[in-house]
């Protein structure tokens, strides 16, 4: 293309098409005409309740409080995930957000806890977690630093009603100038000399053209399946769950700060508590467990009355092989799906319109800035999913079926890589601006039983007494702080 651009249009609504126009609005609302179609009468898939620390970036970009947010999404807080039964029955561990204790130069906490753990003289590796301990303690209260020190405070993140917080965006679009048009897309129109799409004609018979679409059709893929083509790279053979079914079930009387992931036999089962309702799904596979089983399973392993029926939902893991293609940028379920494990689907969506921000033409689309935003948006997708695939490849439950073929099939050499490097000496790097931290890393692999068979030698710089007592007064100052802190109910009923 050799011209600017005027129009956007976005097609499809929900969490991804109003974050769209939200962010397009908030950057462009004075140069581009922004218009997002949808139908009132399609539904969105609705499962991303659970969120990541840089939604609250998302946010402050939009300069949406978090009082109100909270209040508008009915949404609660969340300080990490807590994996249940990924090893054995009855266990757990918690990814928690922010960092454990403290580093020493170079030299991470968690190398400092090997040597202490070796000497007898360190707890479980969370209690040096603030995250964690006011997470399991159900306590929470805005901290950037913990007081009386330059320390970082808790990270938090958000469980949230996603229908409602679309509709937020959605006042916060319209009230910036973006058009919504209700109907439904009855055909595609593509420019015959680019390949462009030129136009969408709805049912209505109206023709909506654009310079520039937004593909947020869900797992349809409109545009850049349907209408342009683009190959979709199946994860399956690595991330084998395809199924999901959706339950709401009543409100928990104490809210707790973090979502829950359970393993069972064919899959896995998250909890989402919110204000109004907890969130249920279970994400599983059906070669291993069928739809009747997957919905007794879930139901059975409710802790509150569900307000409805289960809701199926069927999906491929993996990505679209061009997320943005010729004049379409694809967010959300139609540029590729990874599974809720950790919580990345609305993290995603933000992630690509970040990229689209930096890269917007200005004198029409280069195809140097297509290439740049799809090598982006690749790697973002492959460390994600190898991230994922870690949980499963490290779980040691032996009476499954799916879970022993978890383990054993083949895995991503990236992968492999990272794990052989941490059992052997503790060591794992950040790569490229990858979303998980080391702390993240360290966590799932120590949680799933990789004990490193040996430490940084600068831990061996501090005498064992020096070392007890960094320890010690680690986990003195999460205690203090901790008990400090509101219930997460308190501090829930004081934003309302």
């Amino acid at each position: 293309m050799n011209h600017s651009i005027k129009n956007v249009l976005i097609v499809g609504g929900g969490s991804s098409g109003w974050m769209a126009a939200a962010v397009l609005a908030r950057f462009f609302s004075k140069q581009i005409k922004i218009q997002l179609v949808e139908s009132s009468e399609i539904g969105t898939v609705g499962v991303g309740e659970a969120t990541i620390p840089p939604i609250r970036t998302f946010n402050d970009v939009l300069g949406i409080k978090e009082a109100d947010f909270l209040k508008q999404t009915m949404g609660t807080i969340k300080l990490g995930i807590q994996f249940e039964n990924w090893n054995q029955p009855g266990d757990s561990y918690m990814h928690a957000f922010g960092e454990i204790g403290r580093n020493l130069g170079v030299a991470g906490f968690h190398h400092y806890w090997l040597k202490a753990r070796q000497a007898g003289v360190a707890e479980d590796f969370w209690r040096y977690s603030l995250n964690e301990q006011a997470a399991r303690h159900n306590r929470f209260a805005p901290m950037e630093t913990i007081p009386g020190t330059q320390f970082p405070g808790l990270t938090h993140a958000y469980h949230l009603d996603a229908g409602l917080y679309a509709q937020m965006l959605r006042a916060y679009s319209e009230k910036l100038g973006v058009k919504r048009i209700d109907g439904k897309i009855q055909t595609v129109d593509k420019d015959p000399e680019s390949g462009d799409i030129a136009a969408v004609q709805l049912e209505s018979g109206e023709r909506l053209a654009a310079d520039l679409f937004i593909d947020c059709s869900g797992f349809r893929a409109l545009l850049i399946g349907e209408a342009l083509d683009v190959d979709y790279e199946d994860w399956s053979h690595w991330l084998p769950c395809d199924r999901a079914l959706a339950v709401p079930s009543e409100a928990a009387e104490t809210i707790t700060p973090y979502t829950r992931a359970i393993a069972h036999e064919g899959g896995w089962q998250w909890r989402i508590p919110l204000q109004h309702r907890t969130g249920n799904g279970l994400v599983y596979s059906h070669r291993h467990l069928s739809d009747d089983e997957a919905a007794h399973t879930l139901l059975s392993n409710l802790d509150t009355p569900a307000l409805a029926d289960p809701r199926p939902i069927r999906f491929k893991t993996g990505r679209r092989v061009q997320q943005w293609c010729q004049n379409v940028v694809s967010l959300g379920l139609s540029s590729g799906f990874l599974e809720p494990l950790e919580s990345t689907s609305l993290h995603l969506v933000q992630q690509g319109l970040t990229r689209l921000i930096k890269l917007f033409p200005r004198n029409g689309i280069q195809p140097s800035d297509i290439e740049e935003y799809n090598r982006q948006s690749q790697i973002e997708f492959e460390k994600i999913r190898d991230f994922i695939i870690l949980h499963y490849h490290l779980n040691s439950k032996t009476d499954s079926p799916f879970w022993r073929m978890c383990r054993e099939a083949p895995k991503p050499e990236s992968l492999l890589r990272r794990i052989d490097l941490f059992a052997g000496s503790g060591r794992v790097f950040r790569e490229q601006d990858e979303l998980f931290s080391e702390t993240a890393w360290e966590q799932v692999m120590i949680g799933q039983g990789i004990t490193p068979q040996d430490y940084h030698p600068l831990v061996d710089n501090l005498e064992d007494q020096q070392l007890r007592e960094f320890m010690n007064s680690w986990q003195r100052i999460v205690d203090k702080t901790v008990a400090q802190m509101p219930s997460h109910n308190d501090f829930i009923a004081s934003i309302k």
